[in-house]
């Protein structure tokens, strides 16, 4: 069966290339597209720029669905290192765990991780909003510079290493806080806005006052010979 038949149906990785089922993907511009025996294949659906819905039926590799703009994507297993990496729309979806880097340098758009993040959750962040569902790994949202970071299990050492404007919210416990990271108090503006983005990812039971927030300090801004050894 030719590329140029498949649209608007599913794809299968055990008779097409990953570079033959990314050009069917990046030539629509709307409909939905399932994607059968991934078998943790790598570059899943990556550079994506059209509003369209894809449905991954099993585990996927390294950087799946990064660079997304305005598609949607749903990864019905676990995703490897490097999930939705630079996403600058749309929405990536991980019913399972996903591996380092996830969200990393993310522009915008939204990602949802139901079950646990490995280390490095949200590494500088540029703006996209990321839901995990179970806990993140050590040095999660390091340099993270806008956008939120929500988790609802326990947080890694070294949480919000060096964080710039990035708001950070924890549902369970955060083994340590990295440079320039603190604490800060849960006012009523961000309850509301917390509250907005568990909706949006699919949380609508889970209460947001049950959270803690955590921020930059703002003293390592600009450099200082007197933090020196901070950085």
């Amino acid at each position: 069966m030719s590329v140029e038949t498949l649209s608007n149906t599913a794809l299968d990785l055990s008779t097409l290339s990953v570079r033959e089922i990314n050009r069917t993907l990046h030539a629509a511009e709307t409909g939905a597209f399932t994607l059968l025996h991934p078998n943790g294949a790598h570059a899943l659906a990556c550079g994506l720029n059209a509003p369209i819905d894809v449905s991954i039926q099993g585990h996927a590799g390294y950087y799946c669905a990064g660079m997304n703009k305005a598609a949607t994507v749903t990864i019905d297993g676990t995703a490897g290192t490097g999930l939705a990496e630079n996403i600058m729309s749309g929405t990536v979806r991980v019913t399972g765990d996903a591996s380092q880097s996830a969200g990393a340098s993310g522009h915008g758009g939204l990602v949802v991780i139901e079950g646990d993040a490995s280390a490095r959750c949200g590494i500088s962040m540029k703006g996209v909003d990321i839901v995990v569902g179970g806990s993140v790994g050590h040095m999660s949202a390091f340099m993270a510079q806008s956008g939120i970071l929500a988790v609802l299990g326990d947080a890694g050492e070294a949480l919000g290493d060096s964080i710039y404007e990035a708001h950070i919210y924890v549902r369970g416990t955060v083994a340590g806080l990295g440079a320039d990271c603190i604490e800060k108090e849960m006012r009523a503006e961000h309850v509301a806005e917390l509250r907005a983005l568990l909706d949006r990812a699919g949380y609508p039971d889970i209460e947001p006052a049950s959270f803690r927030r955590y921020g930059s300090a703002r003293s390592l801004y600009h450099f200082n010979v007197d933090n020196v050894g901070t950085y």
